[in-house]
C-alpha cells in the first residue's frame, strides 16, 4: 500500500520552504492543526521521523531531505500532468514536433518559436532534422507531425496534405584547384566519373534512398548536411551541386568556380505537409502562421549565414 499522497508532499515542500508549520498552513490557506497532522502521520506510515522540531522552527531531518528531494521531481510530473490533460480538454496537443530538411535550421524559426510560446507554454515543442526522403518518411511514421521546407514532392499513397512554399536554384560547383575547375566545355557524365560526389545522405528509413545526379560506380561521399557539403566542395575534396543562394558568397570570393553540365539539377520545389485528419490546436497555429510568412525565404537566408 502506498503511503505517500501529492498532498502530503505540497505539506512538506511549503514548510521546507517557508520554515515554520503555521507559515506553511498560511501558504496553502490549511490551519496548523491540518498541517501538524498530515506531518505526524506520515511520520509513523514511513516509520521515519522528517523533521527536527526547535519550537516553532524545524529543519529537515536527513531522511526528511531525501524525501522532499525526489518529491519534488513527483510534484513536478504531477503539475506537469495536471496541465497535460486540461491542455488535451483544451484542444492544444501536448507535444508537437516540427520537421526540417537537413538544408535548413531551426534558428530560421526563432521568432516564430517565441509566438508560438506567447500563445501556449504548455504544448512542448520539438526540432527534428531529417534529409530528402526522410522528411516525408517521418511524416508518414508519425515521427514528426508538420513538414517546414520538405524537398521535392511526396511519396505515392497520400495520407498528408502539402502546400509549395516556393523553390530553390541548384549550383554546380567545384574549388579552383579541383581539375574539373580547369575543363572549359560543359562537364558531361565521363568528366564527372573520375572524380569524388559531395552527397547529403537521405535519411529515410524504409523509402528507397533518394540520389542526386550520381553516376553507376561513382566514388561518392555521404555526409548529413549542407554545411558540411559546402566546406568538403570549398575544401577540393569533391564536387556537386549547391543551393545558389549559400554558393552567392563563396562564388564571389573565388572559394568556388561555377562549371557548366550537360545534366543541370532542375530547382529543388519545397513544402508544407501535414497529415490528414490532424487537427489539434497547436499544429493549427503553426499551419496558419506558416502560410502567412516568407519561411522558406527565411530558412535558405539563415543556412547562407550558417554556411558562411
Amino acid at each position: 500500500m502506498l503511503r505517500l499522497s501529492i498532498d502530503a508532499l505540497q505539506i512538506l515542500d511549503a514548510i521546507d520552504r517557508r520554515g515554520s508549520f503555521s507559515a506553511a498552513g498560511v501558504a496553502l490557506h490549511r490551519v496548523p492543526s491540518t498541517i501538524s497532522y498530515t506531518v505526524a502521520k506520515l511520520e509513523q506510515d514511513l516509520g521515519v521521523q522528517v523533521f527536527d522540531r526547535h519550537g516553532p522552527k524545524v529543519t529537515l531531518t536527513a531522511a526528511g531531505a531525501e524525501l522532499l528531494k525526489e518529491g519534488r521531481y513527483i510534484l513536478k510530473a504531477a503539475e506537469d500532468l495536471q496541465h497535460r490533460v486540461r491542455r488535451v480538454a483544451s484542444g492544444w496537443e501536448t507535444e508537437l514536433t516540427i520537421g526540417l530538411d537537413s538544408l535548413f535550421s531551426g534558428a530560421a524559426l526563432t521568432t516564430d518559436i517565441a509566438a508560438f510560446y506567447a500563445v501556449t507554454e504548455h504544448t512542448r515543442l520539438r526540432i527534428a532534422r531529417e534529409s530528402l526522403d526522410g522528411t516525408w518518411e517521418a511524416l508518414l511514421d508519425r515521427r514528426v507531425d508538420l513538414l517546414i521546407g520538405a524537398p521535392g514532392e511526396g511519396p505515392a499513397g497520400g495520407g498528408y496534405i502539402a502546400e509549395p512554399l516556393g523553390s530553390l536554384a541548384f549550383i554546380f560547383a567545384v574549388a579552383p584547384t579541383h581539375p574539373l575547375a580547369a575543363i572549359s566545355q560543359p562537364l558531361s557524365k565521363a568528366d564527372l566519373h573520375p572524380y569524388r560526389a559531395i552527397t547529403v545522405a537521405d535519411s529515410a528509413r524504409k523509402m528507397a534512398a533518394r540520389t542526386v545526379g550520381l553516376l553507376l560506380g561513382q566514388d561518392t561521399l555521404s555526409v548529413p548536411d549542407m554545411q558540411s557539403k559546402f566546406a568538403l566542395q570549398v575544401a577540393g575534396i569533391g564536387f556537386g551541386f549547391l543551393p545558389e543562394t549559400c554558393a552567392r558568397a563563396a562564388l564571389a570570393s573565388g572559394l568556388l568556380v561555377e562549371k557548366e553540365v550537360e545534366e543541370p539539377r532542375q530547382d529543388e520545389q519545397f513544402y508544407l505537409a501535414w497529415r490528414t485528419g490532424e487537427n489539434g490546436a497547436a499544429l493549427a497555429w503553426w499551419i496558419a502562421r506558416m502560410k502567412q510568412s516568407d519561411v522558406l525565404q527565411r530558412l535558405i537566408e539563415r543556412t547562407a549565414q550558417g554556411i558562411h
